[in-house]
């Protein structure tokens, strides 16, 4: 998942262009961990988006590579807006874990899961809460809504010639989606990314990523690589 943090960068490379943008690319991770949490194998992830003068829309995918038929596919679109340093925007994460139907919508059956965010962009720091409003975000034992919250802040430096990413994520009470019961930090994560030079015109970056889940206690190292496109 992480479209919410996704459409952040996507909408800060639109900003500068005065037209209609938009932006294509593709990861491809040894693992999918979304807020701490796995949710998956080698997959590979593609993103569209296009913008206008702050305003973008992006379309997110994640499908299994090697474990095809027991990793879930997920597809989310988010609609954001950003002014300055503040984002604002509401993500459908959609999967096929309770229906298989895309268009089908009724709770709480649906694959469809509803969240608002907004964030702040420091410079030195980054800022951003997401609540799930509507949709499959439902807890277990009630039925009721959860409204499951996770707040986020994530630190940018650099060091021996990479650019790397502090990050801190807490849910702050009971969430089946997020499998906590109650206050609990489930994302401490280091992520490092190194542009590889293939070419004198052309540079694959590479990123490396370990991610601590203190809530279920659990460790993963991800490495990935990013194919790009800016088009105007």
């Amino acid at each position: 998942m992480l479209a919410a943090v996704l459409a952040l960068s996507a909408t800060g490379s639109l900003q500068a262009q005065s037209g209609v943008g938009g932006h294509i690319k593709a990861d491809i991770v040894s693992q999918y961990i979304w807020r701490g949490m796995d949710l998956g194998h080698v997959s590979v992830q593609p993103e569209l988006s296009v913008g206008w003068k702050g305003l973008s829309l992006t379309a997110w995918g994640s499908v299994g590579l090697t474990h095809f038929k027991d990793d879930m596919r997920e597809i989310d679109l988010t609609l954001a807006y950003e002014r300055g340093g503040l984002s604002l925007g509401i993500v459908d994460y959609w999967n096929d874990d309770h229906d298989k139907r895309y268009f089908y919508y009724r709770t709480p059956d649906t694959g469809h899961s509803f969240e608002g965010f907004v964030a702040y962009d420091f410079g030195f720091l980054s800022a951003s809460w997401q609540t799930f409003f509507a949709g499959s975000d439902l807890q277990q034992a009630s039925g009721k809504r959860a409204f499951s919250s996770y707040l986020e802040l994530s630190a940018p430096f650099r060091l021996i010639t990479c650019e790397w990413e502090a990050t801190v994520g807490v849910v702050p009470w009971r969430s089946d989606y997020y499998e906590v019961n109650r206050f609990n930090v489930t994302n401490v994560s280091l992520r490092a990314t190194k542009d590889i030079p293939l070419s004198k015109s052309f540079t694959l970056p590479l990123f490396a990523q370990l991610t601590a889940n203190p809530a279920s206690g659990h460790f993963h190292f991800v490495i990935g690589l990013t194919v790009n496109a800016l088009t105007r």
